[in-house]
């Protein structure tokens, strides 16, 4: 059995005749002692930077495909080109190059890409150039978070490439 005395010490601040603590203040000592809750703030600090770091990661490796399309792209309408074909055939390869069947299953948006074509059917021995350009457009909202944060403007790149050959 515990005296008054006893009692009061181990419910207060360990003084004998000190009153009892509100439980609020407890709790807030309880905290204060131990490190709960330093997890949680330390992550709420650290969220928005692997957030951005995660859309910049899916935003580079939609863009890093997308030209890598366009490139085989232009490579493929230059190698048709190349053979003396006319400008539909050259045009119809590079869409196949990117669409399994076109226009409905394609891996970007046939008309954001923009195909331009200089001396297809030309005489053998001179070049033939195919250039393919496509307006990439983000999915993630990263351009508006680096609006906000730095105050500059992330637009979307247009993704180019460029093929010459000879023609045979």
């Amino acid at each position: 059995m515990l005296n008054a005395a006893e009692e009061t010490r181990d419910q207060g601040t360990g003084e004998p005749g000190t009153p009892r603590r509100s439980a609020v203040r407890r709790l807030l000592r309880r905290f204060r002692e131990t490190e709960t809750g330093q997890a949680l703030v330390e992550f709420t600090m650290i969220l928005p930077l692997f957030v951005l770091l995660f859309m910049s990661m899916v935003e580079f490796g939609r863009a890093f495909h997308t030209w890598l399309l366009i490139t085989n792209a232009a490579r493929e309408g230059a190698r048709v080109a190349a053979v003396q074909s006319d400008l539909s055939t050259v045009q119809n390869r590079i869409y196949d190059s990117f669409c399994a069947n076109y226009p409905s299953q394609c891996n970007i948006d046939p008309t954001k890409v923009t195909i331009t074509t200089t001396n297809v059917q030309g005489s053998r021995g001179s070049m033939v150039s195919v250039d393919v350009a496509y307006q990439f457009e983000f999915v993630t909202p990263i351009g508006g978070i680096v609006r906000i944060v730095s105050g500059g403007n992330l637009s979307a790149p247009t993704i180019r490439s460029h093929a010459s050959m000879r023609l045979e």
